[in-house]
């Protein structure tokens, strides 16, 4: 696989520039591969060869669509993106690799990188985070995610013996599920209208529901599921003075929201969370290098690797992501040629 790996960087190579593919979002639905010249690393970068890229079925699909609102347009801009929303743009953010070129700490490293969904690039070094030894390069695809699930939880405030419900058993949901569990003493229930994922739930150490059996009386409730029933269904969930963090992101879709009944007779608390800021209570000593790095190392999970259920080549991206888009699987992964 090595050898073949260096055939393919001779093919690519002319001089000092490779050309590198990408997958560009051109249009509302549509998708292609293109191809540039990539320079060699300068100092204090290094060039990356994609071994697997994590397409967002919720953040990408939107951009897909063309859904992102013009005034989201700055914050959705994703790390060494180009283009510019709706179209075209070059976009993705869960990219692991091997470094081939660069500082001698790297090379040879697996690395994740916030990068599009192209096969070979270059970055700054200080944007590559090593993956452990115990994590496989196409379960670490999964950082992004576990990033968001991991601020949800400080946001949250949880804490041993905490009573946690999870509304929505996507990717972001069970990575929620898996940290909850892993407190000491907390009962944690995962919630959602697919009774296949309580195989997934139970994996992770959490018990299941659907949301009509939904337990009440919850310390803490986490929504992901992007839906204005699955809001209503969390904050049903909340017991008095409990907390709902809504983690989930509807770019420019209203959601109707009940706030009638039990939110305010039983004092309930709806917090944002967002990946974008380290959560408050811990900025003071964490930058999002070190939370990326406290990530990776909580996906030594192999009950994770279930999380990554569907594998698409490179070649065929641009023709499979409109059934990607549309089924409700959890996380897909693109496999690069080069792997």
């Amino acid at each position: 696989m090595a050898d073949r790996g260096v055939k393919m960087m001779a093919r690519r190579s002319t001089g000092k520039v490779r050309v590198a593919r990408s997958l560009w979002y051109v249009r509302k639905g549509a998708a292609e591969l293109r191809s540039a010249r990539l320079p060699a690393p300068a100092p204090g970068e290094a060039l990356v060869r994609t071994l697997f890229s994590g397409i967002s079925r919720g953040t990408e699909r939107l951009v897909f669509e063309g859904a992102v609102g013009e005034s989201e347009f700055k914050s959705m801009c994703c790390p060494m993106q180009e283009g510019s929303f709706p179209f075209p743009v070059k976009y993705g953010y869960c990219a692991t690799g091997v470094v081939e070129d660069g500082p001698p700490a790297l090379l040879g490293r697996n690395v994740f990188a916030l990068h599009p969904h192209q096969d070979f690039f270059v970055a700054p070094a200080k944007a590559l985070a090593p993956i452990p030894e115990q994590v496989p390069a196409r379960r670490a695809t999964l950082a992004a995610n576990m990033e968001t699930a991991l601020n949800a939880v400080w946001d949250a405030g949880a804490g041993p013996g905490d009573r946690i419900v999870v509304v929505g058993c996507g990717i972001v949901g069970l990575l929620v599920a898996s940290l909850a569990t892993r407190l000491p003493g907390t009962a944690v229930t995962a919630v959602d209208t697919n009774p296949a994922r309580q195989t997934l739930a139970a994996a992770l150490g959490a018990a299941f529901a659907t949301p009509d059996r939904a337990p009440a009386d919850a310390d803490i409730v986490f929504h992901t599921s992007a839906t204005g029933a699955g809001l209503n269904t969390a904050i049903k969930c909340a017991g008095i003075e409990g907390t709902i963090v809504e983690m989930s992101w509807y770019g420019g879709k209203p959601v109707q929201v009940e706030l009638g009944g039990i939110f305010h007779s039983q004092r309930l608390k709806l917090v944002s969370s967002q990946v974008g800021m380290v959560s408050p209570g811990r900025r003071e000593r964490w930058d999002p290098s070190r939370r990326l790095t406290s990530a990776l190392g909580l996906l030594d999970l192999p009950a994770l690797d279930a999380l990554v259920a569907e594998e698409i080549a490179f070649e065929d991206a641009p023709k499979r992501l409109p059934h990607v888009f549309g089924a409700q699987g959890l996380a897909p992964v693109i496999r690069y040629p080069n792997t």
